[in-house]
């Protein structure tokens, strides 16, 4: 007995000085960069558009590209992946077609961003270039929608799986149609997890670099439609740090950026507890 108990406590302490390891990591990691990059951050930072190819003036572009590609995407992937759990976990009996979807988005979940930035090249960019206008955000953002839509499938159907089959049932027995149950009941219910995809994909969105590099075109100038090219935050930092080696700017936007995703994972997290108290 005293033996189980001292094995229980070691692996206790493992685990939480793992995980302590883990956050005081992340908060080195954090805190190095926002060291660095807070400084930098004032109005004329965030309003202002970039001169000498980024290495002065502001980040105001990246901003509003950033906001554009994410909204975009978001928009045209959020739609397409619940439907597609939905019908695959409320419409489809298990066989060989639904494995075959599964493991379809399984695998699309795998593939590195650089092999959908150049299916993004051949097929967005150059073959539709008289629909998308070329290197612009509406061929980044569907690019963005075929990167993100495995995550939002999977994430949509397990959090419909966890709706207990006996709600289903009840609503049906009552003379329900099934599109009723779905739309009024098991939706419902599900959004937290749902949502918990979504904000996976808008954070996968944020910091992608590789794919939207082939696709957006990487210009410095405010876009003023889907058509015109763009650059995100996360793109804006890899090119000031690599092309003209202003590490004072790159840093500002990096700080940026962790403030931006702070604050999309803190808003979800608040959006998150009141889904589950109302539906709780």
């Amino acid at each position: 007995m005293n033996n189980v108990v001292r094995n229980q406590k070691i692996a206790f302490a493992c685990l939480s000085g793992l995980g302590l390891l883990t956050v005081l990591v992340l908060i080195f990691i954090i805190g190095y960069i926002l060291s660095q990059g807070v400084s930098m951050i004032n109005y004329e930072f965030l309003t202002s558009n970039p001169r000498k190819m980024g290495s002065e003036g502001g980040i105001f572009p990246a901003i509003v590209g950033t906001l554009y590609l994410v909204g975009t995407t978001m928009i045209i992937a959020t739609p397409i992946g619940v439907g597609a759990a939905i019908y695959l976990n409320e419409y489809t009996s298990r066989g060989k077609l639904t494995s075959m979807i599964r493991f379809a988005t399984e695998a699309l979940a795998g593939i590195p961003s650089i092999v959908f930035g150049l299916f993004g090249f051949a097929f967005f960019v150059i073959l539709l270039e008289p629909i998308t206008g070329g290197w612009s955000i509406l061929s980044a953002s569907l690019t963005g929608v075929t990167m993100v839509l495995p995550t939002i499938v999977r994430t949509s159907e397990e959090a419909l799986k966890a709706v207990p089959d006996t709600l289903r049932e009840g609503s049906l027995a009552l003379g329900t149609t099934k599109w009723q149950t779905i739309k009024s009941l098991i939706l419902p219910t599900a959004m937290p997890g749902i949502i918990t995809g979504l904000i996976l994909s808008i954070g996968r969105v944020v910091g992608e670099t590789a794919a939207f590099l082939l696709t957006l075109g990487g210009t410095l100038l405010i876009p003023n439609s889907l058509l015109d090219g763009s650059r995100t935050l996360s793109l804006h930092l890899y090119m000031v740090a690599m092309e003209t080696g202003a590490m004072d700017m790159a840093f500002g936007t990096a700080a940026v950026l962790i403030v931006l995703i702070l604050i999309i994972n803190l808003s979800a997290t608040w959006l998150f507890r009141r889904l589950i108290k109302r539906f709780s």
